[in-house]
């Protein structure tokens, strides 16, 4: 699915709220689609703003809010205290997170083996799960920092 079906469909399910789309949450929803990574509320904001100068934190946060409660964006704290960032959500999928703690990378990854053992965890222990996030945090070894980020 593009950003474009995805803005429609923010759109649709915003006047099923009984909410107005309005041009400020159209920009922050282009801005959010079609960015890569996981973007904080100032992110949002900073590259908003280029377009629509006069959106403000508050309409950011609302927004960001609207999408992940509806469903279109996942909210992670990666860091104790840290700031929320979100992520388009993943349709049918799931991933999971290495932070580094020295540079603040945050590198995906997927891995059958990994969900498999949650799985069998879970089940041995009388547990049937509903979600679950599984992040790594640790520090940049074999590749420089500056190198890592210019990768994710």
């Amino acid at each position: 699915m593009t950003g474009i079906d995805k803005i429609e469909e923010f759109k649709d399910y915003l006047s099923n709220e009984g909410l107005k789309f309005t041009r400020q949450r159209r920009t922050i929803a282009e801005v959010f689609f079609q960015a890569d990574g996981h973007m904080s509320l100032t992110d949002l904001l900073t590259m908003a703003q280029e377009d629509a100068p006069s959106i403000g934190y508050a309409t950011v946060y609302r927004t960001m809010k609207l999408m992940a409660d509806g469903g279109f964006a996942d909210a992670h704290r990666f860091a104790e205290g840290g700031e929320v960032r979100y992520e388009p959500a993943v349709e049918g999928g799931h991933h999971d997170h290495l932070i580094c703690l020295q540079c603040g990378v945050i590198v995906e990854y997927e891995d059958h083996e990994i969900e498999r053992l949650q799985e069998a965890v879970a089940k041995r222990l009388g547990f049937e799960i509903a979600h679950h996030r599984h992040e790594i945090y640790g520090r940049c070894v074999k590749v420089n920092c500056e190198e890592l980020k210019k990768r994710s």
